[in-house]
């Protein structure tokens, strides 16, 4: 419940023509800390010379003001961590900085390669060296060839070769560059403030720094930000790429006052919350929310089905989300205490419980037994997603098959396990129609088991390190 066990992506900021863009970095960084806790690193241009500095931990832990006050220049790029390739060290985290022919380069990269494997492979086979176990230090490498002229270009070929999901912000010394993958995976926001040009995972950084939102970065679209302005390029133009945009960013990750994929992630979930109600209604007398992700489900449901909404569960928000943290162990001590029911609300109620998401179902099973020890009368469970059977591969860091509670169990057995007096998962036609979108818009391969590209290598976060072993 919550997302449990569910183990994300990143966050990337950028800003570029800013006297403090270190600090702007900063707060972008806060409010997109949501999209990862493992990490956090900003780096900064002068003009003339790049400045880094990262380290493990959340933003609030890695940075003060004397640190963003080693961090000079106009122009700076930003990233919050959780890893989906490559393990949580220090020499993983990002943004990923190099010195090479041309200067000096530094990325942070949101997504995950699929043919990283292959490409590693051959660029080491040409005598390429490589300092990390991350996917995302290939593009670097690919941008390193000599036969390109500038950095833009540089880019645009680097981009043709990898395949996956992958939102991208670059920073030399006089550029920002954001790059989207041509299937559109992870979004990437393009927004002003003043004189000045941001990049984002989602708008709810640029209201905090109070920026104007003006688009998304358009999959395919490589963005290039220098003194000349803003300009764009589009190295698939004219390929028959359909969009797959990650569904499951409107459905958990994305923060609800985020506008991604061209609707308020809110009130999607709201619509979701509605849809779930009419496909599986059921006699209750409150509908509680598992905070916070399940919060904006529950309202539609309720609003939907004419049930009370109640509050059951208080959230301690010192303990940050359940399945950022990598290792099971600290994810299961989170669990026992990061949620607490609220006896005189549920005893004796028909409670209807409103989440996001069941992965592995321990922590569902965990909340229900909260629940009955409280006095619940009934616990009806209502998913705002279909049954995830399939792992992702394009940055969130779904477990394997045999993992995944709807992979290998019936509605009844699940129901069983739970302790649940019914379970009801919104379908995936229902979710696709709350999004106000193009259902062909999206990648729904954690539902479906349909991937929107070929999948060449075993893929999973810590591959490139199985294969240095």
């Amino acid at each position: 419940m919550g997302g449990e066990n569910i183990k994300h992506h990143c966050g990337v900021f950028g800003i570029y023509n800013h006297a403090e863009a270190a600090k702007m970095a900063h707060l972008g960084l806060f409010a997109l800390q949501h999209r990862g806790e493992e990490a956090a690193g900003i780096c900064s241009s002068d003009g003339d010379q790049l400045y880094l500095y990262k380290n493990r931990g959340q933003v609030g832990d890695v940075f003060d003001e004397a640190i963003i006050e080693t961090l000079p220049g106009h122009h700076a790029i930003g990233h919050v961590r959780y890893s989906t390739t490559g393990s949580s060290n220090l020499i993983n985290t990002q943004p990923y900085m190099v010195d090479y022919s041309r200067g000096q380069l530094a990325i942070a990269h949101n997504g995950n390669l699929v043919n990283a494997q292959f490409l590693r492979a051959e660029l080491e086979a040409y005598g390429s060296i490589f300092g990390s176990t991350m996917d995302s230090e290939i593009f670097v490498h690919l941008m390193a060839k000599p036969s390109y002229n500038n950095c833009a270009e540089a880019v645009v070929g680097a981009v043709k070769r990898v395949q996956g999901a992958y939102s991208v912000v670059i920073l030399n010394e006089e550029q920002l560059i954001g790059v989207r993958d041509p299937y559109g995976f992870r979004p990437l926001c393009f927004g002003k403030l003043g004189a000045s040009y941001v990049l984002a995972s989602e708008t709810c950084a640029f209201d905090l720094i109070e920026a104007d939102f003006i688009r998304e970065v358009q999959p395919g679209e490589v963005i290039v930000i220098d003194k000349e302005g803003p300009r764009s390029y589009y190295p698939f133009a004219g390929e028959d790429i359909r969009k797959a945009q990650c569904v499951f960013e409107q459905v958990y990750f994305a923060r609800p006052d985020s506008t991604i994929f061209s609707q308020n992630v809110g009130l999607v979930r709201d619509r979701m919350g509605r849809q779930l109600a009419k496909e599986h209604p059921v006699k209750g007398d409150i509908v509680i929310p598992v905070p916070d992700s399940g919060n904006f489900a529950a309202v539609g449901y309720a609003k939907e089905s004419k049930i009370p909404l109640a509050h059951g569960f208080i959230r301690n928000h010192y303990i940050g989300r359940t399945f950022i943290n990598p290792s099971q162990e600290a994810r299961s001590l989170k669990v026992k205490i990061k949620l607490n029911p609220i006896r005189e609300v549920v005893e004796g109620k028909r409670v209807i419980v409103v989440d996001d998401s069941i992965v592995r179902g321990n922590t569902a099973r965990s909340r229900v037994k909260l629940l009955r020890r409280a006095g619940a009368k009934e616990v009806h469970m209502r998913i705002s997603c279909p049954p995830h059977i399939s792992p992702c591969y394009y940055g969130i860091d779904f477990p394997s098959k045999a993992e995944l509670l709807a992979c290998n169990n019936s509605m009844e057995e699940i129901k069983a396990f739970l302790d649940v007096e019914s379970i009801g998962y919104l379908s995936i036609e229902g979710m696709l129609k709350a999004t106000n979108e193009d259902p062909k818009s999206f990648c729904t391969a954690c539902f479906s088991g349909e991937y929107p590209t070929p999948l060449p290598d075993e893929v999973d976060k810590l591959k490139l390190e199985r294969k240095r072993v």
